[in-house]
């Protein structure tokens, strides 16, 4: 992708959009019906968090880790087809998609969309990105999370109910999705709260990691 630099894709991405409820293990463990099509939200970008920086749990919060891999789109595309998804994704990373689940419970219940829950600043922690051909089989890949060194989250990619390119072409059916996008593709069983003074670690294989501080 000429002209394409997936280390600036928090510098230069339009929007955050999300994938709810798309892993089968968080389905069961929860007790909730598999979706029909993938449920989507957006994001704002400035809840981006590089590391080395804290994440803010804000006042009244209950903020809850859900460890994703993020898709980084790397060329414009529209009615994108499943089949050829793969050529528009331009590179990875590893994303914590931070929720105040006291406030998406209850915004659920009367049918409220998920943006206060997840908007706030600092809600979207990534890791440093890598260009699409070092994840050359994402779905074999495992993905998994600690809490202050205890395991909450392993699964694998091919965890998902809806697969990536299920996903780029549900959602380019709905927008027109652009180069330095970020998709957020899921997060499986174990996600928990998290409070000041924990460290959060996750990782994929051993191509992406993420280190944070909650402060």
């Amino acid at each position: 992708m000429p002209g394409f630099d997936v280390s600036k894709f928090h510098q230069l991405g339009k929007k955050i959009v999300g994938a709810g409820l798309n892993y089968k293990s968080l389905l069961k463990e929860k007790g909730f019906p598999e979706p029909k099509e993938p449920v989507i939200f957006v994001k704002p970008t400035s809840t981006y968090l590089l590391e080395g920086s804290p994440i803010i749990i804000p006042k009244g919060y209950d903020v809850f880790n859900e460890i994703e891999l993020g898709v980084i789109i790397g060329r414009k595309g529209k009615d994108i087809r499943a089949e050829e998804a793969t050529r528009y994704i331009g590179g990875y990373c590893l994303a914590l998609d931070l929720t105040a689940m006291n406030i998406l419970n209850e915004h659920r219940k009367e049918g409220l969309p998920w943006l206060v829950s997840k908007g706030f600043d600092t809600a979207t922690p990534i890791s440093a990105p890598v260009p699409a051909a070092c994840l050359p089989d994402p779905p074999a890949a495992r993905l998994w999370c600690c809490v202050d060194g205890r395991l909450r989250q392993d699964d694998r990619i091919c965890g998902m109910i809806f697969s990536i390119p299920r996903q780029l072409a549900f959602m380019s059916k709905n927008m027109t999705l652009e180069p330095y996008d970020l998709i957020l593709t899921g997060s499986p069983a174990g996600v928990g709260p998290i409070k000041q003074g924990n460290v959060i670690q996750g990782g994929l294989e051993d191509i992406l990691s993420i280190n944070f501080n909650v402060c």
